[in-house]
């Protein structure tokens, strides 16, 4: 993957900018790296804060975020994203059977720290502004939210891993979210003890990053190459 270039001026501006670029480039999912050391309460406010200060449509703000700790609760999602992986594991044959059987999919446990990320999509009343159209819009802010979530918590030294494979009616209920609350993400958030230059499904073979110039497109959409 060829690394977001930082501007090369020394003005206060550009340190910023290569500062972001940075933590751009220093992101992962992070599964093995957890080391179960607790989070400072202070990060994890500054964390939170930075996703709470994601933009939104209509200034809905149509997030919650539920921390869970409990270890008999992160074990019960654990188990339950075991069965979600033995029946995707259950879908793969050949090379790609055994090369996902080698990528660990969570750190539900190590990292001690769950975070559901829930979309509220009745905030701001029947009426948001900018989402007559794109009702998705308000799903799009809350992913923005997730976003400055997991750079800010870079910047922390925190590892951030994004767990998908649940369904979505057993994390609601896991967690007692009303029905119209929408889990979107589980982050399993912790201490670190470093993060991977490369990212595990590029380094174990499941798939790479395709370059920029295969996904810009100049005044209307053309025929990519093949990745």
């Amino acid at each position: 993957m060829r690394a977001i270039a930082p501007p090369g001026s020394a003005s206060a501006e550009s340190r910023r900018a290569a500062a972001l670029y940075e933590i751009i480039n220093l992101r992962r999912d992070t599964r093995r790296e957890f080391t179960g050391a607790s989070i400072d309460d202070n990060a994890l406010e500054r964390v939170l804060a930075a996703a709470h200060a994601a933009p939104s449509v209509g200034m809905s703000q149509p997030w919650d975020f539920v921390l869970v700790r409990n270890p008999d609760t992160l074990q019960a999602f654990r188990d339950h994203v075991a069965g979600e992986r033995d029946v995707y594991a259950a879908r793969l044959t050949g090379e790609r059977a055994r090369t996902f059987a080698s990528i660990k999919i969570e750190g539900i446990c190590e990292s001690r720290l769950g975070i559901v990320v829930g979309y509220d999509a009745t905030r701001g009343g029947p009426d948001v502004l900018g989402r007559h159209a794109v009702d998705d819009a308000g799903l799009y802010s809350t992913v923005c939210a997730v976003q400055n979530l997991w750079l800010a918590a870079t910047a922390e030294q925190l590892g951030v891993g994004w767990v998908s494979f649940y369904r979505e009616e057993f994390l609601r209920n896991l967690v007692g979210m009303p029905a119209h609350i929408r889990p979107i993400a589980w982050l399993c958030v912790g201490r670190v003890d470093s993060l991977p230059e490369v990212p595990d499904l590029e380094r174990f073979g499941w798939r790479h990053r395709s370059p920029l110039e295969h996904v810009v497109h100049h005044e209307r959409w053309t025929r990519p190459e093949p990745w």
